[in-house]
């Protein structure tokens, strides 16, 4: 072929073999009949075959066209599909979204998942769990769109959106011997062995949850870095030391383990949207908007929590 085959000359080929007469098919793809006819045998050219016979009183497709007439036709409904697609896309509902999360944010993250696949339920969500840290690698090298984070350091590619702001509990065996104080100080835990994550992790978020024990001008001794706080809690269980932790990421608090007010501390957990900078796909500022207007803790009456009422949606 000379030249490539293009859409107008699949609509007009099926117009034609749909009316099986070029005045009809001319008047309906409203355009004259003399450049419809030019429009065929340009086609016929290209693909090197005759579609039609023509005679002064009828117009039937040749074998070749009876051949080609449900190729083309599925063709034209392929494209209209994809640019119907990707229009979807555009305005956000339809795609893909990949959401990079902290698992003490689970809370607020499933509550807002929850929202957006009712609201776009062609979205495909993959969901990648990992480190504050981690998340904002993930935002920075492309493989994940949104970041739910904690206490996260700054980026110059990353903007943070607070979310939560949570207070920090003791959590300690059942078998401590403040584990029926109900309210203790750091001065009082730092003589038991402390249970965390490492620096690596978030280096802010670390710094955090050791302000209870600096303000006291204290020096824990920490004896164990677990991956995750579900590992953490767990450890705390099995009688290893205690730790400190965000209410968020007490939940759900494993059995042999019991938390504690912290008293004498000024320390706070905010967990944060993480988006990279300038990121205004349809998409991003759907998942942002929900969970900026309903972020949901396990705990609501502990947690200050900034909300915007959304508008009800119409019932079908």
């Amino acid at each position: 072929m000379d030249s490539p085959v293009e859409f107008r000359h699949l609509r007009y080929f099926v117009a034609v073999a749909g009316e099986l007469h070029f005045g009809r098919a001319a008047q309906r793809l409203r355009i004259a009949q003399p450049a419809l006819s030019q429009q065929i045998r340009q086609l016929e050219r290209l693909i090197g075959a005759t579609l039609f016979e023509r005679t002064s009183r009828s117009v039937r497709l040749t074998a070749a066209g009876e051949t080609f007439l449900p190729r083309a036709r599925d063709l034209l409904d392929r494209l209209s599909a994809d640019v119907t697609e990707a229009a979807r896309v555009a305005r956000g509902e339809a795609g893909r979204l990949d959401v990079a999360f902290i698992s003490s944010a689970a809370g607020a993250l499933s509550s807002a998942l929850r929202t957006f696949t009712q609201d776009r339920p062609e979205v495909q969500v993959r969901l990648h769990e990992g480190f504050t840290s981690t998340t904002l690698d993930r935002l920075e090298r492309g493989t994940a769109d949104v970041g739910i984070v904690r206490d996260a350091d700054e980026r110059d590619a990353i903007t943070l959106t607070p979310l939560l702001d949570e207070e920090f509990l003791a959590v300690m065996p059942s078998t401590h011997p403040l584990a029926a104080s109900g309210t203790v100080t750091a001065a009082q835990l730092v003589s038991s062995p402390l249970v965390l994550f490492p620096p690596s992790a978030g280096p802010r978020a670390h710094a955090r949850n050791l302000q209870p024990f600096r303000e006291a001008f204290l020096d824990p001794q920490i004896v164990f870095e677990g991956s995750e706080w579900n590992t953490i809690l767990h450890l705390v269980a099995a009688g290893i030391g205690v730790t400190v932790a965000p209410r968020g990421a007490t939940r759900p608090l494993p059995e042999g383990t019991v938390t504690a007010e912290l008293a004498d501390t000024n320390a706070r957990s905010t967990v944060q949207l993480a988006t990279r900078v300038g990121d205004d796909r349809p998409l991003v500022r759907e998942f942002q908007n929900i969970v900026g207007a309903d972020p949901v803790s396990a705990d609501p009456t502990n947690v200050r929590a900034r909300h915007r009422q959304r508008p009800p949606r119409a019932c079908p």
